[in-house]
């Protein structure tokens, strides 16, 4: 089993998602005017579909939650329609819980409206909406649609030969031999036309189907395809066209060019190269588009081996992509990484992993997984709380914003399922947050949701704890990388975690 990773890679293909690989559930934390939230949206596996919207505030004087979705970008993102009134928890009455049709694929916002002791304010979160399976009819709608099969549509075939037969037959007289010839003639056409439409029933269905399934196809991570040019320089591209399918109309879509990336945090590419099979590497680096719509990136100096790739782009809607994929890099002769770029190399993840709490940083500091007791439970909404501490214990003074936040992550499953690169507001896109809350800006200035969970951008001074809004898609051991920036320079924390 030596190249088990590669058996992985493979899979990874498979696997239904989009920008972030592996888990699709969207988690957000920040401010409506005086209200702070908690945001979970639980997407539904299937367009059109229903999502679960839960809403947790910090204080007690948020009195009601109302919600509804529309696009984010174009047509109909300033237009909501009359939100739903979420309904508070009986048991907790800081809790509320909604559900909501998404109707159609691409980039959405969830727009919140908190009203409280202190008046109403507004909140905008992007939610990437996609179908990731096509699922089969369950057995009781089978069931009930065969049974209305039988006594609708076979038992209208007797009743047409009944009318046919008795149709010209006066009271108290018996059909003749015509009439029975008449009647069945009847039935046979009958028949005839019930076969021919249920037979275009099914074709249709079947297109439907088809059709949709190729929808989900679309929008699974599509495929890296990298080359190594000059000895150093990697090319990025997606391997096909990346092509959004295009919600009610059947056979509609639309292609996306590389040309309508839009910048996230900075920069157009997020790229994550990590070495395999024990993710003992990894380097956060940012190519630059080059004419025709590839990527490419100066390595720095890398020791051979066999990586993962996963890529981040926003297209011009705000709908997040990751591109994956897989290299095998011979030794690369380079220069050491600069600006926003950064490396890490340590110990190989185990199976199973040793869990860790504290991870070292460079001149004797550490951070600190406040995690708590009790194991780690996979759909469980949380903050991850991380501290970051000088060699005696006391609270570091010297970080400073890293691409204008207080701290990057990265997730990444064992077994490469999941992949999602979040940040201390949650697992969204900072383009596409971008986009909503602009949105918000036209409506109304004073509801503007205040980020100062990670996007200040002071010039240092940042408190020594940052905290991270996320759940685990699934159960499995992951490797979390924690990145911050002390005194100028990039520093990775990496903590194990088994979750159950």
């Amino acid at each position: 089993m030596r190249d088990w990773w590669k058996i992985l890679l493979v899979c990874l293909a498979t696997v239904p998602a989009y920008a972030h690989v592996g888990s699709p559930d969207v988690y957000y934390e920040g401010d409506a005017g005086p209200y702070h939230l908690f945001v979970t949206v639980r997407l539904p596996q299937v367009i059109p579909g229903v999502a679960e919207f839960q809403v947790r505030s910090a204080s007690s004087d948020v009195q009601a939650i109302r919600v509804v979705v529309l696009r984010l970008t174009g047509p109909g993102s300033n237009l909501p329609s009359v939100p739903d009134e979420a309904q508070r928890s009986k048991v907790d009455p800081q809790f509320f819980v909604s559900n909501l049709w998404f109707m159609e694929y691409g980039a959405l916002q969830v727009r919140i409206e908190a009203e409280g002791s202190k008046g109403k304010a507004q909140l905008s979160i992007p939610v990437a909406s996609f179908g990731r399976e096509s699922l089969p009819m369950v057995r009781g709608l089978r069931g009930l649609l065969g049974f209305f099969f039988f006594v609708l549509g076979l038992g209208i075939i007797p009743i047409i030969g009944a009318t046919v037969r008795h149709s010209n037959v006066p009271p108290g007289e018996v059909p003749q031999a015509s009439d029975e010839r008449r009647a069945r003639l009847a039935m046979c056409f009958a028949a005839l036309l019930l076969a021919s439409f249920l037979y275009m029933n099914k074709s249709l269905w079947d297109d439907e189907a088809a059709i949709y399934e190729r929808s989900v196809k679309l929008l699974k991570p599509p495929r890296a395809e990298t080359t190594l040019v000059a000895g150093n320089r990697l090319v990025i591209r997606p391997a096909a066209q990346l092509i959004m399918p295009i919600a009610g109309m059947r056979r509609l879509s639309r292609k996306i060019s590389m040309n309508e990336m839009i910048a996230d945090h900075g920069h157009l590419m997020h790229l994550f190269l990590i070495g395999m099979p024990g993710m003992e590497r990894m380097w956060h680096l940012h190519p630059e588009r080059e004419a025709g719509g590839a990527f490419s990136q100066r390595l720095p100096a890398m020791p051979a081996g066999k990586y993962a790739v996963f890529a981040d782009l926003v297209d011009k809607t705000g709908f997040p992509w990751t591109l994956v994929g897989n290299i095998d890099l011979p030794p690369i002769v380079g220069v050491g990484v600069a600006g926003d770029d950064s490396e890490w190399q340590g110990e190989r993840l185990a199976i199973p992993a040793s869990e860790n709490t504290v991870a070292p940083l460079s001149g004797g500091a550490h951070m600190i997984w406040e995690r708590g007791g009790g194991p780690l439970k996979a759909n469980m909404p949380a903050s991850f709380r991380f501290r970051v501490e000088e060699k005696d214990g006391s609270p570091v003074h010297n970080l400073e914003p890293y691409m204008g936040m207080a701290a990057h992550a990265e997730v990444v499953g064992s077994d490469l399922s999941v992949f999602a690169h979040i940040h201390p507001v949650g697992s969204v896109s900072m383009a596409a947050l971008d986009l909503a809350q602009a949105g918000l800006t036209t409506q109304s200035p004073a509801a503007v949701s205040g980020m100062e969970m990670g996007m200040t951008h002071s010039s240092g001074g940042l408190p020594p704890d940052v905290r991270f809004p996320y759940g685990f898609p699934q159960p499995g051991t992951y490797r979390i990388f924690v990145q911050v920036k002390r005194s100028g320079r990039i520093e990775t924390a990496v903590f194990n975690a088994r979750v159950h």
